[in-house]
């Protein structure tokens, strides 16, 4: 994983790396022929493990596009962040973020065990929980991150932001759902702030809804809602309303 972190980003590379173009290509065929090696013993047939490995080095550039706009939208996120380079020296989200990004492509290839570690890697290290499986949109931003768990079949749409804490999970755990979305459905522009809980293949957070800490959610919300812990009626304000309650 830190030889692809090189590649794609000048930020991960060693003391003394060359960035010429010489030096770039010796380290794209030196990641390709790593991966090549550790696909052979992965995946059966001669031509399979090629396959996949020119397939992932091909999307590389692309992939770095997206971690691009990542970057740009957490420092756009948080009024914490100083630049865009901070970011990504310096936040745990966004190393996660980036080890999902390359380890997605292998899971969708059906490469066994590898994507996994990939993300674990990043677990191990950042306390967030992104699994491979989970389909992540644009412009993804995750401010302070540990404690995050997103399941495998999560969907998540453009330009979400979640908070620490954050459960996508599933409503109720059984083998036999192992081939069924049984985590939520986040659409685009949704904001769900520390330690708010979201269960349930069938959940649907609407577009453009903000879900508050602390909020236990196993059923769909309509656009533009705002979800919060119930408040008692002497307690409410005009100007601070809730379109939906918990």
């Amino acid at each position: 994983m830190r030889s692809v972190l090189s590649l794609m980003f000048p930020h991960a590379a060693p003391p003394g790396a060359s960035h010429d173009g010489a030096g770039v290509r010796a380290e794209y065929e030196s990641v390709a022929s790593t991966l090549h090696e550790l696909l052979r013993s992965l995946l059966p047939g001669d031509g399979n493990a090629s396959v996949v490995v020119d397939d992932l080095m091909e999307a590389l550039p692309s992939i770095r596009k997206r971690l691009y706009d990542d970057a740009e939208a957490t420092y756009q996120m948080d009024p914490a962040a100083q630049s865009v380079d901070e970011v990504f020296l310096a936040y745990p989200g966004f190393l996660a973020t980036i080890c999902h990004r390359v380890a997605q492509p292998l899971w969708q290839a059906g490469v066994p065990i590898l994507p996994r570690l990939l993300t674990e890697w990043a677990h191990e290290r950042t306390g967030v929980d992104l699994h491979p499986g989970a389909v992540i949109g644009e412009r993804f931003a995750i401010d302070h991150g540990t404690g995050i768990v997103v399941g495998a079949t999560a969907r998540i749409g453009n330009d979400v932001r979640l908070y620490q804490g954050v459960t996508l999970g599933a409503l109720r755990v059984a083998k036999t759902m192992a081939r069924v979305q049984r985590h939520p459905t986040i659409e685009d522009d949704v904001t769900v702030y520390a330690n708010a809980t979201i269960l349930g293949g069938r959940t649907v957070i609407g577009k453009g809804s903000v879900i508050g800490g602390n909020v236990w959610l196993t059923r769909s919300v309509p656009a533009g809602s705002i979800v919060t812990h119930a408040v008692p009626n002497e307690r409410r304000r005009e100007d601070c309303p809730l379109e939906f309650e918990i």
